[in-house]
């Protein structure tokens, strides 16, 4: 009889131990902004109700979209999606999100997307910006995406085609396209074809706790990598992330106001840039009430940069071109940024893409800069410009005022400190700055 038992409460238990586990969540993370607040309170997400786990086809081959937009559909209004983090989900399908409303999505596994050039090129949604394209668009209301998981672009594809034809579309790898509230914490994005965000027509967003990474593993180097592109969008806060990349660690495209950036760490970028602005003739962009935090910039071309297109047209590339185009950048403050290896700390430029600087001054940039504050930027820069460490330089005298930068202990690698550039500022207001009319150009 005891016999008996112990073999059915051993049997009992071995069933318990192959009995698969049902996926849980982790919970929403906590969705505070600090040091720095928000220029306007972001808005309370309220609790969800049900949970909808996506189902994977989990061969690393099957396009797993009907199954990711089934659990979206069945769980928005109200509902938390999760994909745990044992599976994973190839997504070879553009998706058009902008239906989610008060939704959560836990990525805890990988999402990766279809290296299907062709079909991309096709299929991805072209944004009215540039000639930006984007996998998916996520947008609607209060959506928040989470979960410690991975979004992975398969863009060493896209970096070996670009090589051969710089005009290919080349999606964005997170498009957040016309969200009116919600956040992105905790989620590890690797290999985008282009920038890793585009953050479009949207407003009260938070990313917090994002990496990025993604270098390529042959000879075409991956371009155009921006961390975050923000466009016609406000009151958004990007936060305690760390960007590996190719291009600007974030920039503030036409149209970007109220922009909270703080402690991040950003390798091999652009630096944080305003622009590039006034692209398009006929086209006002604007951006206002920037404030940019406790940067580490490494390895970069730029530190703190303000890039604006001449007066007439210029062109960058082939795939790039643009001047003419006017409006204002006012109230942006950098405050304390160190950077180790960079080519200029800072520069404001106002002949972006235009490397005549004679036909550059003769046709001024129509945009205003004003009210720039650019304070505790210290460290080393590269050889590249040596002796030269900054580059602030105006097309005109009539279009920038107000530009203040101070408490900034910059060094070349040859010992001289705080050497800038100066053309067409006030410079009063660059204090313990050495100008020089030395002008080995901009980046």
């Amino acid at each position: 009889m005891l016999f008996r038992w112990i073999l059915t409460f051993a049997a009992i238990s071995q069933a318990a131990i192959l009995q698969p586990q049902s996926p849980r969540s982790n919970g929403r993370p906590s969705l505070q902004v600090a040091p720095k607040h928000p220029y306007r309170p972001l808005p309370q997400s309220p609790k969800r109700n049900k949970t909808c786990v996506v189902k994977s086809h989990d061969d690393g081959v099957t396009d797993d979209s009907q199954y990711f937009l089934n659990a979206l559909h069945q769980c928005n209004d109200g509902g938390h999606v999760l994909l745990p983090e044992d599976k994973k989900y190839i997504i070879g399908t553009a998706l058009n999100l902008t239906f989610l409303n008060h939704i959560d999505i836990e990525l805890q596994g990988y999402l990766q997307f279809t290296n299907d050039t062709d079909y991309w090129q096709a299929n991805s949604f072209r944004q009215i910006f540039q000639n930006v394209t984007t996998f998916w668009q996520l947008g609607g209301t209060d959506v928040n995406f989470y979960g410690g998981g991975t979004i992975d672009g398969n863009g060493q594809v896209w970096y070996d085609l670009y090589a051969q034809n710089i005009y290919i579309l080349r999606p964005v790898l997170l498009g957040t396209i016309g969200l009116q509230s919600g956040s992105f914490v905790n989620l590890n994005l690797r290999y985008s074809p282009e920038y890793y965000n585009f953050v479009a027509n949207s407003t009260n967003v938070l990313f917090s706790g994002i990496s990025i990474s993604g270098f390529s593993k042959s000879n075409n180097t991956a371009k155009n990598t921006d961390g975050w592109d923000t466009y016609r969008s406000s009151n958004i806060v990007i936060q305690n992330s760390t960007i590996n990349n190719g291009d600007d660690c974030v920039s503030f495209k036409p149209n970007s106001t109220e922009m909270l950036v703080q402690n991040l760490h950003c390798n091999g970028s652009h630096g944080i840039s305003v622009g590039s602005l006034g692209q398009y003739v006929g086209e006002t962009d604007i951006v206002e009430n920037v404030y940019v935090y406790n940067i580490s910039m490494s390895n970069a071309t730029d530190g703190a940069r303000i890039k604006v297109w001449p007066g007439s047209p210029a062109e960058l590339s082939g795939d790039l071109q643009g001047g003419g185009g006017t409006g204002m950048v006012n109230n942006i403050t950098y405050d304390t940024m160190h950077v180790t290896n960079v080519d200029y700390a800072i520069e404001v430029t106002q002949c972006y893409g235009q490397s005549n600087l004679t036909l550059c001054n003769e046709y001024p940039s129509n945009l205003t800069i004003s009210n720039i504050l650019m304070e505790g930027i210290t460290g080393t820069t590269s050889t590249k410009y040596e002796p030269i460490s900054g580059y602030v330089v105006c097309s005109s005298e009539n279009v920038c005022s107000n530009i203040t930068v101070q408490g900034v202990d910059v060094t070349t690698p040859t010992g001289v400190t705080n050497q800038f550039t100066c053309g067409d500022v006030d410079e009063g207001l660059l204090m313990n700055i050495n100008c020089t009319n030395t002008n080995k150009g901009s980046n």
